[in-house]
């Protein structure tokens, strides 16, 4: 039997085991019970909590994917309107391009027609003549306000044996030559038995420029009329000969602007060289005149040095001279000296010393007194 105590009336009574037994488990499931409770409701509460923070995580989740979808939305419309702008950009260059080349096209076909017709015109005896003349022309068109400052005439001088057809030249304001040209012009009717070739010309254009000083060389040529090669536009023919360029006479114009572009770009360092050539010059001048100067001076000084040891030489001899002069004269003074003495050592008696002849004559002389 146990003995069980109530804790609240104090009373004390038997079981038996069974009783208790029952008791306990009545206890034990009753403390069980409670514990289960309490680990439910602190279970709920953590996952309520965790439920909470899971939530304010997925909405600030939720948030910073709607943030960075808007800011990638806005990067692709700022780039879709890029995009779009540069594409309209370059469309419009496109056009632009597309109506100049349009234009361009329709000078060409122009200048080709033109051309054409020129040629169609022409005789055999105006061969060659005819397409100076035409250059000439397409050149005082625009000579007035295109090219103020060129010199674009006829290439008369043949004192090397051989002369070109054209030399351009231009210089800027302050008369520094940027660019000068050799021009050769050739043409050949369709109907001319002999057919010659561009480069058949190529070194006798290239010797007129060099012995006219140009620095280019520009063949304008109708030769070889079906020549893909030439019919492109401006050839550069630097390959051969430095500097040489052909063209057919549509393209006269615009190699001279090309070129003489080119040359502009260059004339600012060409002033400072001959700036710097010019002081070069001032200071070869100066130099120069330093060395002339001395050149005279020593050969003034050489003569002057020449004459002034001559002159001493002449002092030395005439003193060499009156040295000897001098000592003859004492000489003789001592000769002199010597024949007094001797003079005044004459005596009658050594005069008739060995000379009885003359001791007889002074004794009766003496007796006579």
């Amino acid at each position: 039997m146990q003995e069980i105590k109530c804790p609240k009336c104090g009373e004390v009574f038997k079981v038996d085991e069974s009783g208790y037994a029952a008791i306990v488990k009545q206890v034990r499931d009753s403390e069980f019970e409670r514990e289960i409770s309490r680990r439910e409701l602190e279970i709920n509460s953590k996952k309520e909590a965790e439920v909470k923070l899971a939530a304010v995580e997925a909405q600030s989740e939720v948030q910073k994917l709607k943030n960075d979808m808007a800011l990638q939305k806005s990067n692709a419309e700022i780039a879709v309107n890029n995009a779009v702008k540069e594409k309209e950009k370059e469309i419009l260059e496109l056009k632009s391009k597309l109506e100049i080349a349009k234009q361009e096209i329709g000078l060409k076909d122009e200048e080709i027609a033109r051309v054409k017709d020129f040629k169609a015109r022409q005789s055999t005896k105006m061969v060659g003549e005819s397409l100076e003349q035409f250059c000439e022309n397409e050149f005082n068109k625009l000579r007035a306000t295109g090219f103020k400052n060129a010199y674009f005439e006829k290439d008369n001088d043949i004192r090397t044996g051989s002369k070109g057809d054209f030399i351009y030249k231009e210089s800027s304001n302050d008369g520094i030559e940027f660019i000068s040209i050799m021009f050769e012009m050739k043409n050949e009717m369709d109907t001319t038995a002999t057919k010659h070739k561009n480069e058949d010309f190529f070194k006798e254009l290239d010797k007129d420029r060099n012995e006219k000083n140009c620095e280019y060389a520009v063949l304008v040529s109708t030769l070889e009329a079906d020549s893909d090669l030439y019919n492109v536009g401006i050839v550069d023919v630097s390959y051969k000969y430095d500097k040489m360029y052909v063209v057919r006479p549509q393209f006269f114009i615009p190699i001279i602007t090309i070129l003489r572009n080119a040359a502009l770009n260059s004339l600012n360092y060409k002033s400072e060289l001959e700036v710097i050539k010019n002081q070069n010059i001032d200071i070869t001048n100066f130099e120069n005149d330093i060395n002339d100067f001395k050149e005279k001076f020593a050969r003034n000084f050489n003569l002057a040095s020449e004459r002034f040891h001559k002159a001493i030489d002449e002092i030395d001899k005439t003193i060499d001279h009156l040295q000897k002069t001098k000592e003859a004269l004492l000489s003789s003074e001592n000769n002199l000296r010597l024949a007094n003495n001797k003079a005044e050592d004459l005596t009658v008696k050594k005069l008739t010393r060995n000379n009885p002849t003359m001791a007889e004559m002074f004794a009766q002389l003496k007796e006579n007194e």
